[in-house]
């Protein structure tokens, strides 16, 4: 990650907890999977990846991914009892790790979710410090910290819709940061990920959702 450091880079995050990649970042991978998610799931298989693979038990990160879940704070001191408290929260969860994934991320970690008929796949990485990025959606790209307000739209590939839902959110006062966008092909479902310095209004949020092109709109406020 490029740019200029902050204060919370240099000295991380307030947390529970050894270690803030192992530990902060992992909350927040799931407290981002909670919100993307549109809440608590009922069932959640939760894989870790690589450095993740060989150390989420010792370091705590099976407890830190549950109640990111749970969307506790990194704070939170019911982190250490996350586990026991997710069969409190009706929340199951089965642990599965792979330890020799070359092309992702050494602090990777994937969280499916279920609840009724409703599923959902998100992909995080731990940067270091707290910091995460989220890396894919349901098999689109992502792209994105959750350290801005983010707005994710599942929208038909029709052509122009990128330049217009940019230019209602432009009308609405939002400067956008970064936008990413995947496809899954041409004038196939396309997501459309726009992160932003300032909040989106209820209004506009209404009027991209009642787009007859647009599947699903989800909408993050700033977790960092």
């Amino acid at each position: 990650m490029g740019g200029k450091s902050s204060v919370f880079d240099m000295i991380g995050p307030v947390m529970i907890g050894p270690s803030s990649s192992h530990t902060a970042g992992v909350v927040r991978i799931g407290k981002a999977a909670h919100h993307i998610f549109g809440g608590q799931p009922a069932k959640a298989i939760v894989t870790f990846y690589n450095s993740f693979a060989r150390t989420y038990e010792g370091h705590g990160s099976d407890r830190a991914i549950v109640a990111g879940l749970l969307d506790f704070a990194t704070d939170d001191t019911r982190i250490k009892t996350a586990l026991d408290l997710a069969k409190t929260f009706n929340l199951h969860v089965r642990f599965k790790s792979v330890g020799n994934a070359s092309t992702m991320h050494p602090n990777t970690v994937a969280v499916e979710m279920v609840k009724g008929k409703r599923k959902m796949q998100v992909t995080g990485e731990s940067r270091g410090g707290g910091v995460i990025q989220i890396v894919d959606i349901d098999g689109f790209n992502a792209n994105f910290s959750t350290s801005l307000y983010t707005l994710i739209i599942k929208a038909h590939d029709i052509k122009g819709s990128i330049a217009f839902l940019a230019n209602v959110l432009s009308q609405a006062g939002c400067n956008i940061a970064t936008m990413t966008v995947s496809r899954r092909g041409k004038h196939d479902l396309a997501c459309q990920i726009f992160e932003m310095d300032s909040e989106v209004n209820t209004v506009t949020l209404n009027y991209l959702s009642s787009l007859t092109y647009v599947e699903e709109i989800i909408y993050l406020p700033k977790m960092i």
